[in-house]
């Protein structure tokens, strides 16, 4: 795999990441995410088996983009 087909964005100043996932080429915003679990019901949606082991298992599959794997807030020190 090239890229990881879902990319987590970095944290926005108002909280929340923006989720995009890349299917046959082309990428798709599915929302804004403010916890996993928002993430997991995004992937649940589109019929995505295991999507709950995929995000808490921290599968290849996803990529966080800035800042830190599961957190939604800007903390200190981030961007």
């Amino acid at each position: 795999m090239e890229h990881a087909p879902i990319l987590v964005h970095r944290n926005s100043p108002s909280g929340g990441r923006r989720v995009v996932i890349r299917i046959r080429g082309v990428d798709t915003v599915l929302g804004v995410a403010y916890s996993d679990r928002d993430l997991i019901e995004f992937l649940r949606r589109l019929d995505i088996p295991d999507s709950d082991e995929l995000v808490l298992g921290d599968s290849e599959a996803i990529a966080w983009q800035g800042g830190r794997p599961h957190r939604y807030e800007v903390g200190e020190g981030e961007e």
